[in-house]
């Protein structure tokens, strides 16, 4: 079961969030048949998203990441809820793979280093809280960092990373972590950090070695003394239903509505999260119709 974690030092001047989110993205990459490439970069951004999510404070906020890039994958989004639950989608899923020299996927490469990083927050009450910085490398762990850091002005650590096996392609582990100053920290603080974060194994790496979140956040936060804000179970999640899409269609005109039926006079409507169909014959436009203008 995948888990996500919330720490903080005592001295209230580091936070530190870490996820195993192997289950997740296994999902993920046989929902959507991803390859190779598209499963790291979703991976990742499904890990900093459930992250990001996990840490609004509202009950029923929502929070959305889309990354797009001049590479071939296309938009890369990932949706979260503030349980850390989450969803996502690639435009192109089948984006071919490439490795650097050291193995590892060159995610850059798919999704483009020329492009933007946007997020959007929605508390529910109001208009939603959206900032857009420009991506910086296209690897979705120092995009994010950046994001905090220009967006922000939180200093931030992210590290990210989904472990695909070579011959098969299936997801063997993946997790993520996310570190930020707080206004409390003074430059010992800093250093102390700063030595920690360059002695840190990939998350992945720790993952193997049977590492927990809470070893991983407290590995990172060597030094200092941790406590446990909180640490929940996290899963994909995608909250699509008929009753939604009819809802959708109603705030569209008739001549829309009846427009969508196919020559067998049936609409079908695919959810991009999880690849659910719906089916909808012309019977059930017209009643949605007829109900829309009663």
């Amino acid at each position: 079961m995948d888990k996500i974690i919330r720490c903080i030092t005592s001295d209230g001047a580091v936070m530190a969030s870490a996820i195993d989110a192997s289950d997740i993205v296994f999902t993920a990459k046989k929902l959507h048949n991803l390859s190779r490439s598209a499963t790291a970069a979703l991976g990742r951004l499904l890990c900093a998203t459930s992250i990001m999510g996990n840490m609004l404070k509202q009950k029923n906020a929502i929070i959305n990441l889309r990354v797009l890039g001049d590479g071939e994958m296309g938009a890369v989004v990932a949706v979260g809820d503030s349980s850390g639950n989450v969803r996502g989608y690639v435009e192109n899923p089948q984006v071919e793979t490439a490795y650097y020299n050291s193995g590892k996927i060159n995610v850059a490469q798919a999704v483009g280093k020329n492009g933007t990083l946007s997020v959007m927050r929605d508390y529910g009450s109001g208009d939603p809280y959206i900032g857009q910085v420009e991506l910086v490398s296209g690897e979705i762990a120092e995009d994010i960092a950046n994001y905090y850091a220009t967006s922000e002005q939180v200093p931030t650590v992210c590290a990210l990373g989904v472990l695909v096996d070579k011959e098969d392609g299936e997801v063997m582990l993946a997790g993520g972590l996310l570190i930020q100053l707080l206004p409390g920290a003074d430059e010992e603080a800093i250093e102390k950090l700063e030595q920690n974060v360059a002695q840190l194994d990939p998350v992945t790496t720790m993952l193997a070695k049977g590492m927990s979140i809470l070893d991983i956040c407290k590995t990172a936060l060597q030094g200092f003394e941790v406590e446990v804000l909180d640490e929940n179970p996290v899963n994909y999640v995608c909250g699509c239903s008929r009753e939604k899409l009819e809802r959708y269609f109603m705030t569209m005109s008739d001549d829309d509505i009846r427009s969508m039926a196919d020559e067998k006079g049936e609409a079908e409507a695919v959810c991009q999260f999880c690849n659910k169909k719906y089916v909808f014959s012309k019977d059930d436009l017209e009643r949605l119709i007829a109900e829309k203008n009663a």
